[in-house]
């Protein structure tokens, strides 16, 4: 609760605006006035940055400073972490590590897929490949550790994709594959391991979050048939809910008051489509006596999200699914109140701001929902077009005809994720950051 408390004590003092881990971390982006509502793939773009390598991983803010991480290489040889002015777009510095465990660069791995988390004092970088490593806001390096050294050879056919997210002293680390799992907590200032908690070996790509329930803080575990409740000091398992399934790609989001949304997903091929049909939902945590009890409060019925998370605002659950659908819900009841189709499909996860809704098309169309209980589309807004941001240089061919296939898909510029500071939205596409902002906004 701490950490949390210290960023909106932050951000109402006025002080350094942030955006510190994957989805905003508890970052309340303030009013629309100062948010464009309207660009092109020229107008309202205050910088592009062109960023080393591909990254699937989402921009984080400190401040005046943008951190983002990439991956370089026909064998991933190379990770960097990079910071960007966010007035300018112009590249602070740069630092690169080699990557310990390389594997062939591919568009079925993940590519730097995991959001580092950045505080006052540093930038942690944590890699699909187990490396992370924390710097300065100056760039020195402060420590750089391989957690294969400590858990074994990571075992995952698609790569390792969920992020980390923090406390004030601690980062807490998702490792799910067809190896031996668990859930790391990793002293921020030294890279020393405080705990480790032994999970199932399962195939998720879900990131933990910290949840906030009755004055404690908790992390809180979505991922392929359970959802966990973990203490941030000791690692201890608070509760489980078992009556989920798909939930492999989606992050458990913080409604307040011990109320958190669910994700699941019937997966590519439909497998998960039974159990995953009741398990996009609002759980309900509560004290009992010396413990905690765990009960779904209603369903999101219909929704089925991808990759993208659901999201609370203004008193209202959004569901986006792969074909573009939002899917909208009373938060309080979990009554339907819409479900419409928008322009493209949503790998990122939309961002609520003032009275807008902010979804972020994977081909880079963003469009704008006025937020509320009427479907009501302000802008359809292209951020980028083939000659401001063209195609990356494909990879080596895939083996199967299957895969194959899927390169004219995958190889063309995706949205993966965005932070939303001050006046300013930066998106992360795979080679380069965009800054949406005003033209009159400085």
């Amino acid at each position: 609760m701490f950490w949390f408390l210290t960023i909106l004590v932050a951000m109402a003092n006025g002080e350094p605006a942030v955006w510190p881990a994957f989805l905003g971390a508890g970052a309340r982006p303030g009013a629309t006035q100062s948010l464009p509502l309207e660009w092109t793939a020229t107008e309202n773009i205050a910088w592009r940055a062109t960023l080393p390598g591909h990254g699937q991983s989402s921009p984080v803010v400190w401040g005046e400073r943008v951190f983002v991480t990439g991956v370089e290489g026909p064998n991933k040889e190379t990770y960097h972490t990079v910071c960007i002015d966010l007035k300018s777009g112009d590249e602070l510095w740069r630092q690169s590590i080699e990557n310990s465990a390389p594997v062939a660069n591919s568009y079925y791995v993940s590519r730097a897929a995991p959001t580092p988390v950045v505080d006052q004092d540093r930038v942690i970088a944590y890699f699909e490949s187990g490396d992370c490593v924390a710097y300065s806001h100056a760039g020195d390096m402060l420590w750089k550790r391989s957690l294969v050294d400590e858990l074994g050879d990571f075992k995952a056919e698609f790569g390792i994709g969920a992020s980390p997210c923090q406390t004030a002293t601690k980062m807490f680390v998702l490792i799910e594959h067809d190896g031996p799992s668990g859930l790391l907590a990793i002293d921020k200032a030294t890279g020393k391991t405080e705990w480790k908690v032994d999970r199932e070996s399962r195939r998720s790509w879900s990131s933990p979050a910290v949840i906030h329930v009755d004055g404690a803080t908790q992390i809180v575990v979505s991922s392929a048939g359970s959802v966990d409740g973990y203490d941030p000091e000791s690692g201890e398992t608070l509760w489980t809910f078992t009556d989920v399934g798909g939930n492999t790609g989606t992050s458990p989001i913080d409604y307040g008051n011990g109320r958190v949304l669910i994700g699941a997903s019937p997966g590519r091929n439909g497998e998960n489509a039974g159990s995953a049909a009741d398990s996009n939902c609002l759980l309900q945590i509560a004290r009992q006596g010396d413990g905690w009890t765990v009960k779904r409060e209603w369903i999101a019925e219909g929704a089925v999200p991808s990759w993208a998370s659901p999201i609370v605002h203004q008193g209202l659950a959004y569901w986006i699914n792969r074909a573009g659908v939002v899917h909208c819900f009373d938060a309080q009841t979990g009554e339907s109140v819409y479900s419409k189709r928008t322009k493209q499909s949503c790998w990122a996860t939309p961002i609520g701001v003032g009275d807008r809704i902010y979804l972020f098309g994977q081909h880079g169309i963003v469009s704008v929902l006025a937020a509320g209980r009427k479907f009501e589309v302000l802008a359809e807004n292209e951020s980028w077009n083939d000659e401001t941001l063209p195609a990356e240089p494909l990879l080596a061919e895939e083996e199967s005809p299957e895969r194959r296939r899927g390169v004219a898909m995958f190889s063309k510029p995706t949205l993966y994720g965005a932070a939303v500071v001050e006046n300013s939205i930066v998106l992360r596409v795979g080679n380069c950051l965009i800054c949406v902002r005003e033209a009159d906004a400085g």
